[in-house]
């Protein structure tokens, strides 16, 4: 089977070189350039990378991968999706050729989003972004995803082994991410995902009132039915509540978000958080405990590397201080500083709960 990589890109000549060694395992890497003025294509080519310039005017993503599909040769079996800031892990190919069936549409793998400052894992889930060539196109103009316009069903397999990860370029501003989901609201109001995607970057923004109203627009949604990100939806609401100062419409919403997914860690954890700015100790205790009880971490973009880290053990070392109980607060803090070994705030804490045993 033949492979290409392919991609769009702007002003990453940063990137270049690992990225390119990472995707050589490819027959062909194939980038749209949108408009660089560094030297991204001229690193691409010497790399021997197939590039194209397109200046996409307006802006959306959508276009730019629908163009860049245009670069990929005739003769390729599988496309491969990828960003400049993005390396697989080494023997994707030999994975991905091993899991693909003559029948396959589409392939899905392991990606980490982002990673903690101690280098461990932030948020992982499963990302579908290699399919066989033709009868795909990219929708949405930001969040965009695969559409299949295939004659028989479309058949997806998962690659195991297969790892994706993501390596953020903080410096590039996400600025045009929110006209771009307003857009795409506007363009598919019953799309359930673009209108979490939406109050989720309204709350990015502080634009709380906004947020809240988008996110209640989400839940009333008849395709809005996948629990877990019904139960983010239900949190942002509670934390745009809080900021707004409705102490009471946060915990309630709190409480929503629980019973709607009571199998995630992170409405315990965020309900946590607020009990513990309000100083209700034996509150942050009750919804930590109930927290940790689930030991399995699901592989999801709606999974918090905050809930999985130190957090839990952190909020509940300050709560087991606060209600006198020191051996407790003493051993929550030394799991809390195992996750955060480089937090000082914590270490500075477990240094005051050894000295007043």
């Amino acid at each position: 089977m033949k492979v290409c990589v392919y991609a769009i890109a702007k002003n990453e000549s940063k990137f270049v070189k690992r990225w390119m060694d990472s995707m050589k395992e490819a027959d062909y890497v194939a980038v749209l350039d949108t408009g660089s003025d560094d030297d991204t294509v001229e690193l691409l080519r010497q790399e021997g990378a197939i590039v194209r310039r397109s200046i996409v005017n307006p802006w959306r993503f959508d276009i730019a991968r629908n163009l860049s599909m245009e670069l990929i040769p005739p003769d390729t079996d599988i496309c491969v999706c990828t960003d400049l800031d993005e390396v697989f892990e080494p023997n994707w190919r030999k994975k991905l050729e091993s899991a693909w069936q003559p029948d396959t549409s589409s392939a899905r793998y392991r990606y980490t989003w982002n990673f903690n400052s101690d280098g461990s894992e932030g948020t992982v889930f499963m990302i579908e972004k290699t399919h066989k060539y033709g009868d795909f196109k990219w929708v949405n103009p930001v969040h965009e995803v695969l559409k299949y316009y295939g004659d028989t069903p479309r058949k997806s397999v998962t690659v195991q082994g297969m790892q994706l990860n993501h390596f953020a370029d903080d410096s590039k501003p996400r600025s045009q991410y929110l006209p771009l989901l307003e857009l795409a609201v506007s363009e598919d109001p019953s799309n359930d995902r673009n209108m979490h995607y939406l109050g989720r970057e309204y709350m990015f923004y502080g634009e709380w009132h906004k947020c809240i109203d988008t996110l209640l627009r989400h839940l009333e949604l008849p395709a809005a039915t996948w629990a877990d990100e019904r139960c983010a939806s239900m949190r942002f609401i509670a934390k745009s509540y809080e900021q707004l100062g409705n102490t009471n419409e946060a915990k309630r919403w709190f409480h929503k978000a629980i019973a709607e997914a009571p199998h995630m860690r992170e409405p315990y954890v965020d309900f946590a958080t607020l009990l513990y700015r309000l100083s209700d100790w034996y509150g942050v205790l009750a919804c930590v405990e109930d927290a940790l009880k689930i030991k399995e971490r699901p592989v999801s973009y709606i999974c918090e590397a905050d809930a999985w880290g130190s957090r839990p053990y952190d909020l509940a070392s300050i709560a087991y201080y606060h209600i006198g109980k020191y051996d407790e607060a003493l051993k929550s803090c030394k799991k809390a500083l195992n996750y955060s070994p480089d937090n000082q705030r914590i270490a500075q804490n477990l240094e005051y709960f050894k000295n007043i045993q």
